[in-house]
């Protein structure tokens, strides 16, 4: 037969379960089905908001709007179109009823349990097609799930959800299939380079006043031959790069980066190599 088996709404941030069908349905199968929604719920936000997952003799259906999911379990062979119309009245009454504000704030599970009084109504009606079908309008549904149809979830989806595959998902949204390595130096100056919105110039000028500061950096820390001149061109290019920059950078920006060069290039100066001790070769 036909029939709507188990609803439960949970919160898509988390999984949390805020309400759900208070069912005493001792079915293997079924109990096994609703373990796979536990797992689900907490990974809505990766799928699409409109899915349909096939499990053995049973159709799980959700949808998920506002931060809210809504989730059921139903026969194989009841109709899609029914199924989701049942998901929209959930839906539309949740909203209604409760403030999102509070939605967001519930820590524990089952916060709206009073929800299932509905649910089971709802339920009720929806296992009674003959009553149903002249209290809802199926056309609307039926033309929304023609126009977008609802996802439909394999096993792998399922095994992945429960934690047996790391492989990674293939919808919109999720992560890629690889993972790239750490960015480089060489690469992050290419992308610089490659800025079309700055004149090239500019950007050479930049990097090589950038690199003489560091020269002098090497200098005044490592003894190098003719350290004094190298140190003086150091600070000629430091000089000059600031002089182009000049359309980019206002005066103190150039004072500032003229006089630590000029600092930089004295502490070089007065920081000579040590004398031979007074017992050398002794």
């Amino acid at each position: 037969m036909s029939m709507v088996l188990f609803a439960s709404v949970v919160r898509v941030g988390d999984g949390l379960p805020l309400s759900a069908s208070t069912d005493y349905e001792q079915d293997k199968e079924l109990q096994e089905t609703k373990k796979n929604i536990k797992g689900l719920s907490k990974k809505l936000s990766q799928f699409p908001d409109r899915c349909t997952l096939k499990t053995g003799p049973f159709n799980v259906n959700f949808t998920s709007a506002l931060g809210v999911g809504y989730l059921m379990v139903c026969t194989a062979s009841y109709p899609n179109v029914l199924a989701f119309c049942f998901l929209d009245e959930l839906q539309k009454e949740f909203i209604v009823t409760y403030d999102p504000k509070r939605i967001r704030n519930a820590v524990r599970p089952y916060s709206f349990i009073e929800f299932d009084t509905f649910i089971q109504k709802t339920k009720q009606r929806y296992n009674s097609p003959r009553s149903l079908s002249t209290k809802i309008n199926l056309s609307d549904m039926q033309t929304e799930i023609k126009l977008r149809p609802p996802y439909q979830l394999s096993a792998d989806d399922l095994r992945s959800v429960n934690g047996f595959s790391h492989t990674s998902s293939k919808y919109k949204g999720i992560a890629p299939t690889q993972m790239l390595d750490p960015v480089t130096l060489p690469g992050i100056v290419s992308c610089v380079l490659s800025n079309d919105d700055e004149d090239f110039n500019y950007v050479i000028a930049f990097f090589l006043g950038t690199a003489a500061c560091l020269y002098q950096c090497f200098l005044f820390a490592y003894f190098s031959v003719w350290r004094d001149s190298k140190s003086f061109l150091a600070f000629a290019l430091i000089c000059l790069s600031n002089m182009y920059l000049y359309e980019l950078r206002n005066m103190w920006q150039i004072l500032f980066h003229v006089a630590v060069g000029a600092f930089m290039t004295l502490q070089i100066r007065l920081r000579q190599p040590q004398g031979k001790a007074p017992d050398y070769n002794v």
